[in-house]
C-alpha cells in the first residue's frame, strides 16, 4: 500500500469559481506541483498514474458532516468525466454524473449543520477502457443512518426522497402509493 499525495480542503460554504470547465482543462496534463493545490491536481494525478503504469487508483475523501466530501467527490467525477470525454462515450459520463442527484435523494437529509448532509457512506468505483475513457460506474453505499427513517431531531429532516415523494403525491402515477402531506420536521415513515 503505497500513500500518495494528501489535500486538506475546507467547505467555503459557498459558490467559487474555481471548478468550471476551464479550471478542468488548466488543470488537465499538468504535473502535480506545477500549479495550486485542487481536487483537480489529485485527480488528474490518479488518472495519469493510472494510464501510466496500467493500474487502479484510489481517491478517499474523507471528513466530517458538511465538509464538502460529496461535493469534492462529485467534482472529481466531473474531472473524469471532462478529461475522458469521447463523442461514442459521452453517454456513459454523463450517466455517471447523472446518477449523483438520486442517489443524494435516497440517503441525504437536512441536518442543523447541512441543508443537504450525506447520511451513509459510499464507495464509487469508475471503469475505464484501453483508451481511459469511462466506461461504467458502480457505487455501494454502508452505514446508512436508518435511524433518521423513524426519528429526526429538532430542525432536522427525513431523507430528501420522503418529502420528494410526497410532494408528488397529487400526480397521476403516484395515486396508486396513497401518500400524505408531509409535515416539515414530523414526517414519520414505519
Amino acid at each position: 500500500l503505497v500513500a500518495g499525495i494528501i489535500l486538506v480542503a475546507i467547505n467555503p460554504y459557498k459558490q467559487l469559481p474555481i471548478y468550471g470547465d476551464a479550471i478542468i482543462h488548466a488543470y488537465s496534463g499538468q504535473n502535480m506541483g506545477d500549479m495550486d493545490p485542487h481536487i483537480f491536481a489529485v485527480a488528474e494525478e490518479a488518472y495519469k498514474q493510472m494510464a501510466r503504469n496500467n493500474k487502479n487508483q484510489s481517491i478517499i475523501v474523507s471528513g466530517e458532516s458538511g465538509a464538502g466530501k460529496t461535493v469534492s467527490a462529485r467534482y472529481t467525477m466531473r474531472y473524469f468525466a471532462t478529461v475522458s470525454k469521447s463523442s461514442s462515450n459521452a453517454h456513459v459520463e454523463d450517466k455517471v454524473l447523472a446518477s449523483n442527484p438520486i442517489t443524494e435523494a435516497v440517503g441525504n437529509a437536512k441536518t442543523t449543520r447541512n441543508d443537504n448532509s450525506s447520511r451513509f457512506g459510499k464507495y464509487t468505483e469508475i471503469s475505464f477502457d484501453q483508451h481511459y475513457q469511462i466506461i461504467g460506474a458502480n457505487m455501494r453505499t454502508y452505514l446508512l443512518e436508518k435511524s433518521r427513517v423513524v426519528f429526526q431531531s429538532e430542525n432536522e429532516r427525513n431523507y430528501h426522497i420522503f418529502y420528494q415523494l410526497c410532494a408528488s403525491a397529487v400526480q397521476p402515477e403516484f395515486k396508486h402509493l396513497k401518500l400524505g402531506r408531509s409535515q416539515e420536521n414530523n414526517l414519520l415513515f414505519v
